[in-house]
């Protein structure tokens, strides 16, 4: 038996690759499939069946084309209702790969057709448990994303709470724990960095799995402090559902070098967004006007999907040279489909073509402190909520990126804004769409708060109220 995770920063995603005497299993795999294609014909394996936890909401799954390579069948949990044939599986039912089972335990709360699956090993031992977003390390899934008429958030997490403490906690402490998701993920509140642990661990460490813990104690803790979900989610969840384009297809007409004059007229009458995903200190000193900033080397797709409202907005991309391929690939993993091609020869091709270029000024921290102390400023922090709350610079304006589509009538294009995050790479997206959007008076602090901290600015701990 042969386990693999297959683990994916940018979206804080594992999938899985199972094999047994040579019939491979491939749990929640990435939109980009050749990979579990390849890894099973260097073992001279069969991919039998993909294996869905659940409709994924924050990434467009692969189960529909690898399916259609490799004639694996699509399993899902019980009542999953798709535009494409699957095997919808019953409680507890059981699946042979090779020499282990595979054991479906429908465990419903964060989505109703969640399942988590039990593979049995060749002894007949439950050896771990795939746990998609029902059980993460150090925390459970968010019960907020398959609400219906008849259903709450209270509902689906009392939901969650049966099927933890019936399905999940009777089993033995040394199974295994592999989740969907580690820390990033906006599937929940307080993932673990660890990607991989047992039972027992979490019975020790997850607050949600206490044994003294009621129904009612468990809702309220689940379900305090869960932020919004963001856009994509609802949209990438329903891609999953209906199905989608071939990743081939997307690649192939997505990856396509223009030169300067077919790039400009796609983006004059296409109404295309200019993404920039260069390095956001590339992106400073110089950037085609109205451009859009969100670089490969942060946490790309999520921010993408937060922040680009339309999936099927038409996408023009400034790239680093031998990147294309990657930004097109990261797009169509939360279902940006439309990609029109990128800037053969990049910025430098623009400039020397003769072509308008912008530049967003960027100051030190030492800069911004000499600012501060020498007349008033108007502040943004477009950190997150729980970074604003813990510490934050005395009179910030808190201006989240995340829901920065949603507030810009809380500022105005007249005044002067300085705006930092944590480490500089978040501010730079929050100025480039201010910019696009004719907010030109915009001052990116380099280093963000974490350069801050150590300049002589007084900040503000949260202190949490108490009732007297």
């Amino acid at each position: 038996m042969k386990i693999e995770q297959i683990y994916t920063g940018c979206l804080a995603q594992g999938a899985y690759y199972i094999e047994s005497n040579g019939e491979v299993a491939i749990i929640d795999p990435l939109r980009e499939t050749q990979n579990y294609i390849d890894r099973a014909a260097e073992n001279n394996a069969k991919i039998k069946y993909v294996f869905e936890t659940h409709f994924h909401a924050d990434f467009v799954s692969g189960h529909v084309d690898l399916a259609r390579k490799t004639g694996a069948t699509i399993v899902y949990g019980p009542n999953a209702e798709t535009d494409y044939e699957i095997h919808s599986a019953k409680d507890n039912e059981e699946f042979k790969l090779g020499e282990v089972t595979i054991k479906v335990l429908h465990t419903p709360g964060h989505t109703l057709e969640s399942v988590t699956y039990l593979l049995i090993d060749e002894n007949g031992k439950d050896h771990a448990i795939f746990s998609g977003d029902t059980l993460f390390l150090g925390d459970v899934g968010r019960p907020d994303l398959a609400i219906k008429s008849d259903l709450t958030k209270e509902d689906l997490a009392g939901m969650l709470y049966d099927s933890l403490r019936n399905k999940i906690m009777t089993l033995a402490d040394d199974v295994i724990v592999y989740p969907a998701h580690g820390a990033g993920s906006a599937c929940g509140k307080n993932l673990s960095k660890e990607t991989v642990g047992t039972i027992g661990d979490q019975k020790k460490t997850n607050y949600a799995l206490r044994a003294d813990m009621s129904k009612e104690e468990f809702v309220k803790e689940v379900l305090d402090g869960m932020p919004p979900p963001p856009q994509y989610f609802a949209k990438n969840a329903m891609m999953n559902k209906t199905g989608y384009d071939a990743f081939e297809t997307v690649l192939k007409t997505g990856n396509i070098p223009l030169d300067h004059e077919a790039f400009e007229a796609l983006a004059n009458h296409e109404e295309a967004l200019i993404l920039d995903v260069r390095h956001e200190k590339d992106f400073v000193k110089g950037h085609i006007p109205n451009s859009i900033f969100i670089g490969l080397h942060g946490t790309f797709a999520p921010w993408v999907g937060a922040l680009i409202t339309d999936l099927k907005q038409p996408i023009l991309l400034v790239v680093p040279e031998g990147k294309s391929a990657e930004a097109v690939t990261r797009l169509s993993r939360v279902g940006y489909d439309n990609t029109l091609g990128y800037l053969e020869g990049g910025i430098e091709a623009w400039k020397k073509a003769g072509k308008d270029i912008e530049t967003l000024k960027s100051i030190s921290a030492e800069e911004f402190e000499h600012d501060m102390n020498t007349g008033e400023i108007n502040v943004l922090d477009v950190r997150r909520e729980g970074e604003y709350k813990s510490m934050h610079l005395e009179n910030a304006q808190h201006f989240s990126l995340d829901y920065i589509n949603s507030h810009m009538n809380d500022i105005s294009s007249d005044k002067t804004y300085y705006l930092h995050c944590a480490g500089g790479y978040r501010s730079v997206i929050a100025a480039s769409i201010l910019k696009a959007r004719g907010f030109n008076k915009v001052i990116d602090v380099a280093g963000g708060f974490g350069a801050i901290k150590k300049t002589g600015l007084a900040t503000t701990d949260f202190v949490c109220p108490t009732t007297l």
